[in-house]
C-alpha cells in the first residue's frame, strides 16, 4: 500500500489520486513524521513528487482513503465492456468491474510468481493534439485515448508491438508473447540485461514513430 502512492498506481481509467485524501511518513534522514495532503504529493500519470524531488527520501507508512457507498464505476476503457458482456453483467456493480479487469489482467500478464516481471515497464505516451493528429495520418488504426487534459494517450504495447518486439526473446529476457508492454526474464538475466533491452525497444519506437518512451518502472 504504501508503494501505492509513489506511483500513483491505476488501471483501466482509474487512478490511486481519484480516492486519496493523505498520507503520513516517517523522514528517513531525521526519523520525523510528516503529513502529505494530495497537492503535497503532486501526481502525475504513475508519478508523484516521491519519484522525482523527495525519492529515496521518506518511508510511506499510512495512506488515507476517501471512499464513497455510490460509486459512478466506469467501463468505458479498454475491454471491460466486452469481458462484462461475455459474462452476461449488463449492469455491474464495483465488484463486478474488479473482477472483469482481474481477468482481463490474468490473460494478459504473466504472474510474477512463474515469470520475472516488473509489470508494464513504459508509460503509454501522451501527445498533444497536432502531434497525434500527426500519428493518425501515418497510423488510421492507430489506438487512442482522449484525456481530459485534451492530450491523447497512445498505447506504449501497441508502438512497441508495431515495431516487432512482441514475443520476441533474447537470450534470457524478452517482450512478453502476450504484453509486448511487459518485459521478462525467463531466469538468469541480470539487470543490465533487462536495461538493455529497454533502451533498444525505446529506440527502435522514437526511430519509427518519433515518440519517446519513459519508464513506469524505479530504476535501481
Amino acid at each position: 500500500m504504501g508503494a501505492a502512492p509513489i506511483q500513483n498506481i491505476g488501471a483501466y481509467g482509474v487512478e490511486l489520486r481519484d480516492v486519496f485524501e493523505r498520507l503520513e511518513a516517517i523522514d528517513l534522514q531525521t526519523g520525523a513524521t510528516r503529513s502529505f495532503s494530495a497537492e503535497d504529493c503532486v501526481f502525475g500519470y504513475r508519478d508523484s513528487i516521491f519519484k522525482r524531488a523527495l525519492k529515496g527520501r521518506y518511508c510511506i507508512s499510512r495512506v488515507h482513503l476517501r471512499l464513497t457507498k455510490r460509486a459512478v464505476v466506469n467501463t468505458s476503457y479498454g475491454a471491460i465492456r466486452e469481458q462484462l458482456a461475455a459474462q452476461q453483467i449488463m449492469e455491474p456493480g464495483i465488484r463486478e468491474v474488479s473482477e472483469a479487469v482481474m481477468a482481463i489482467r490474468r490473460a494478459k500478464l504473466p504472474d510474477p510468481a512463474d515469470l520475472g516481471n516488473a509489470g508494464s515497464f513504459f508509460k503509454n505516451p501522451e501527445l498533444d493534439p497536432e502531434r497525434f493528429e500527426r500519428l493518425r495520418d501515418r497510423c488510421p488504426e492507430v489506438p487512442h485515448y482522449l484525456l481530459a487534459t485534451g492530450r491523447v494517450k497512445v498505447p506504449a504495447a501497441w508502438l512497441i508491438e508495431q515495431c516487432g518486439w512482441k514475443g520476441k526473446r533474447f537470450g534470457q529476457v524478452g517482450s512478453h508473447a502476450r504484453q509486448a508492454l511487459v518485459l521478462v526474464n525467463y531466469g538468469g538475466a541480470s539487470g543490465s540485461d533487462l536495461y538493455e533491452l529497454s533502451q533498444s525497444i525505446a529506440a527502435s519506437v522514437e526511430a519509427r514513430f518519433g515518440i519517446a518512451l519513459s519508464a513506469e518502472v524505479n530504476l535501481w
